[in-house]
This record gives C-alpha cells, sequence and structure tokens, in this order.
C-alpha cells in the first residue's frame, strides 16, 4: 500500500508540473489582456482539478495496465510465427483499440454531413490496416523512411481531389485517433512484437507503429470527403457555458460526468474483452499479475473519465471564449506569442506524451532522457500553434504549412538515426490528443470567428500543426545527439566507426 501511495504522489506532482503553467497564463491573461466571464473563469479552475486528478490516476494506469497489456499480446501474436494469424489479429486489434478512442467521438460529432458511426469504422478500418502494415514492417524488417515518403506522397496526391473544406479535418483525423487510450496499446505492442528479433537494429524498429497508423486515418477520411462532398456551412461551434451560481456550475460537472462515465466505459470493454480471450486461450498469466493489470484498468478508467470531464466541461470553453477576446484586441497579432506559449506548456499535459517519453527513456537505456524528448517536443508543438494563429489571422491554406512541413520531415529521415526519425513520426501523433482537441483548436475557432475568418479552412488543422512539427524538432534532437555523441569520441581511433552503421553507434 505504501507503495502504490508513493507512486500515486510521485504521478500527481508529475501532473501539477504538466497543469499548473497552463493554469498560471491563462489567469495572467485573463487579468490582464484578455478579461474572461466568471462563470468560464470557474469553469476552467475546476476542469483543471479535474484534469490534475484525472492525469494521475491515467498515467499510473497505464503503467500498471495498458502498456504490459500491449507487449504480452505482441510478444504472444508474433510467437506463432503464423503470418496469417498475426495479421488477421492485428487488424481486429487495430479496429478495437480505435473504436475505444474517445478522441474519435470527438472529431465524428464535428463532422455531421458524414455520419458518425461511418467515419468511426472508416478510421478504424484504415487504423486496422495500417496496424497490419507497421507490424509487417517489423517483421519483414522494411525501411521506415522509405514507406514514410511512398505513403506521404499517395497522401498528398489524394489531397488534390478533395473539397478544400475537409482537407484540414482529414489532417487533423490523423491527430486525434492516436489519442491515451490508442497510443500506449500500440506503442506496447511494436516492443512486444520486436522483442522476438535478435539483431541490434530491433529495438529501433519498435518505434514507427503509431506514425503508420496516424496515415490510415487521413486517407480514409479524404475518402469520405470524396464521396460525401462536405461543406463549411456543415460545422458548427459548441456553445459557451454561463452559470448563476455554485448550484447551476455543479450541475454543469454533473451533467458531463456521467456522459463520460459511459464513454469510456464502452470505450474501454472492446480492450478488456480482446485481452481476456488472449488470458483465456494464450497467455495464462498468474494472478498476481492479472490482478495487477485489472487495478490498472481500474485506474486508467478513473483516470480518463476525470480527465476528459475537466477538459471537455471546463477547459475548451475558456480556450474558445479566450480566442476570441485575444483576436478582437486592436494588436491582434499578440494571438502568436501567446498562443506559442500556451502550445510549448500544453502538450506536458497530453496523457500520451508521458507515455512515450518515458518509453523511449526505457527502451534506450536513458540515451534519450524523458526530459530532452519533452523539450523537443514543446519547442515543436509551440511552433506548430504559432503557426495556426498566423494561419487563423491570414486565412493561409493548410497545404502551404503541410507539403513544406513534410518535405522537411522525411529529408531529415535520411540523415538522422533510424531510431529517432521513428520516435519523431511517433510522438506527432501522440502529441495532437485531448488536450489539444480540447483548447488549442477551441482557442484558433473562437479566434477565426473574431476575425471573420473561415471557421473550417482556418480554423479546423490545429491538430495537423501539432501533428507535424515533432517530426522535425525531434529528428532535430536526433541529429544534436549524433553530433555531440561523435564530438565525443573524436579521440577514438578512425577504423572503430567505420566498422559501425548509424544504429550501433547509437548504442555506444
Amino acid at each position: 500500500m505504501k507503495i502504490l501511495n508513493d507512486k500515486l504522489q510521485k504521478k500527481l506532482e508529475e501532473a501539477l508540473k504538466a497543469v499548473l503553467p497552463i493554469l498560471a497564463i491563462v489567469l495572467v491573461l485573463s487579468f490582464t489582456v484578455a478579461p474572461i466571464t466568471p462563470s468560464i473563469l470557474l469553469c476552467f479552475l475546476i476542469g483543471a482539478v479535474f484534469v490534475m486528478i484525472g492525469m494521475m490516476f491515467f498515467t499510473l494506469g497505464a503503467e500498471m495496465a495498458m502498456t504490459p497489456m500491449g507487449e504480452k499480446v505482441g510478444s504472444t501474436m508474433t510467437r506463432s510465427k503464423n503470418l496469417l494469424l498475426i495479421t488477421g489479429l492485428a487488424f481486429v486489434l487495430g479496429v478495437i483499440i480505435t473504436v475505444s478512442e474517445p478522441d474519435l467521438q470527438v472529431l465524428a460529432t464535428q463532422v455531421p454531413s458524414v455520419p458518425n458511426w461511418i467515419l468511426i469504422m472508416a478510421v478504424a478500418v484504415g487504423v486496422g490496416l495500417f496496424l497490419v502494415a507497421a507490424l509487417l514492417r517489423i517483421l519483414l524488417r522494411v525501411e521506415l523512411s522509405i514507406l514514410l515518403v511512398v505513403l506521404y506522397i499517395l497522401t498528398f496526391a489524394l489531397l488534390l481531389f478533395v473539397p478544400k473544406s475537409f482537407q484540414a479535418v482529414a489532417f487533423d483525423s490523423g491527430g486525434v485517433t492516436t489519442g491515451p487510450m490508442t497510443v500506449p496499446f500500440i506503442m506496447a505492442l511494436g516492443v512486444g512484437v520486436s522483442s522476438i528479433r535478435n539483431d541490434q537494429s530491433a529495438s529501433n524498429d519498435s518505434f514507427g507503429l503509431v506514425a503508420l497508423c496516424s496515415v490510415g486515418p487521413i486517407l480514409a477520411v479524404m475518402i469520405l470527403g470524396m464521396i460525401y462532398q462536405p461543406t463549411g456551412s456543415d460545422f458548427s461551434l459548441m456553445s459557451l457555458p454561463e452559470v448563476g451560481d455554485s448550484v447551476e456550475m455543479r450541475r454543469l460537472f454533473l451533467l458531463g460526468l456521467p456522459t463520460y462515465i459511459k464513454e469510456i466505459a464502452v470505450s474501454l470493454l472492446p480492450i478488456v474483452l480482446f485481452f481476456g480471450l488472449f488470458q483465456v486461450f494464450a497467455l495464462r498469466l498468474s494472478g498476481r499479475s492479472l490482478g495487477k493489470i485489472l487495478v490498472g484498468l481500474v485506474y486508467t478508467y478513473v483516470g480518463l473519465v476525470l480527465f476528459l470531464t475537466g477538459a471537455n466541461v471546463g477547459f475548451m470553453p475558456a480556450g474558445n471564449y479566450l480566442g476570441g477576446v485575444l483576436a478582437s484586441l486592436r494588436y491582434r497579432m499578440i494571438l502568436v506569442p501567446i498562443g506559442a506559449l500556451i502550445g510549448y506548456f500544453i502538450v506536458k499535459a497530453e496523457p500520451a506524451v508521458y507515455v512515450l517519453n518515458h518509453q523511449v527513456e526505457e527502451i534506450t537505456s536513458g540515451a534519450i532522457s524523458a526530459r530532452s524528448m519533452g523539450v523537443s517536443l514543446s519547442a515543436g508543438v509551440s511552433l506548430s500553434v504559432a503557426l495556426a494563429m498566423i494561419r487563423v489571422l491570414t486565412g493561409i491554406p493548410i497545404i502551404y504549412f503541410l507539403i513544406p512541413g513534410y518535405a522537411i520531415a522525411i529529408l531529415l529521415s535520411f540523415v538522422v538515426p533510424k531510431m529517432f526519425t521513428a520516435i519523431a513520426f511517433d510522438s506527432g501523433g501522440v502529441a495532437s490528443g485531448p488536450m489539444t482537441a480540447t483548447f488549442l483548436l477551441p482557442l484558433a475557432q473562437g479566434a477565426c470567428l473574431a476575425v471573420g475568418g473561415n471557421l473550417v479552412e482556418d480554423a479546423f488543422g490545429v491538430v495537423a500543426m501539432v501533428a507535424m512539427t515533432p517530426l522535425i524538432t525531434i529528428q532535430i534532437l536526433g541529429a544534436v545527439y549524433m553530433w555531440k555523441q561523435r564530438r565525443a569520441d573524436v579521440n577514438a581511433p578512425e577504423y572503430v566507426f567505420a566498422a559501425l552503421d548509424e544504429d550501433a553507434i547509437i548504442e555506444l
């Protein structure tokens, strides 16, 4: 019990460090240049408490349950050596965990021209197919950089046939579907599958699953856009809450809480059933191991319910209102540096980012620390939010940012170590989670309405921008790491490095 309490205390400290900077920024703005109504500010403060407690339980639950489940399922699937069985189970698993992703439900409600269940199933099938491709890449040792070049050429070629009003939404879908439910399981699955290989590059190939699974939803939503031909008039904004007293405030959160209690239960159920079948027919874990996973699932459930309630009920209205107020100022360009500052800190509050950073540190034996990953991700998201706010204020089409951004990222992939490329493309999907969807996207929407812009073409795309820039900053981290490594070993005999490839050098 003492060990559990110590872990909870540690997770609470991490959650406080992640959320308090955002809280401080919003409070400073609300009492200076961007006054916020008392009801929205109080919603935000209560929401922040929910988010912090939710993060505490979720991160502990992911550590106790989601990660071990993914690793054990991955290693068991591939141990059979039956390629047909592996690909079949991978497809089913990809569909199940995508349908379980809460962020996908949010996206579906924001695209009224496409029926919710059609959008959800199309995206789920896209993730399932690309999860199969990702696992086959590990088993067949296919170069990730080459695969990414082919896929993104296909993606941008298809973009020419997608309605302009749907392009940003399609790229946003790639980010929201790799959220807090999907990422821990998929990343651990990669570790489990790569563990059956004995070559030195196996640990490098354990990353990259999230990167490939992010492409599937983009292609699926593009195809839906060509079929349904949606227009900008199909989209609508949320209404901002106005409460008169504390009792009404309590009702506001109590009305939201049952929604997420049901939503997360429905989301977790398919994963639990899938793992249960594996336990009965293949895993047969001991009672103690199984008990720990079950406790972890309870923590995951409680954490996600509290986190999403706080983010949706408290953070979303505050982001929307704040964006409108800042964009209405005479010096509206202040929105760009403020957006960059919020972006730098808000990525630290993404639940799945914690999982990625610590898994990278563990697999690389500390060579890539969680802290350096966090700083690089924050820098990337800061840049992306700044560019997104420029888009909102100027109306520059999103493809003018995405095409050069992905071109730079793919070119870097041929220069930096393979592991950094895989981690970078994973981090793009991980960084664009529920905090982006519930605070940064409403911030852009509020600002867009204030300046009279096109809501669909200018405000949507924030998630896509957040998913793009970490691809560059993490790979730059890889280049800096290699440069420092070579400088540190400058006195070593040249013939030592002549005999090693980049993967071997990274492991020194």
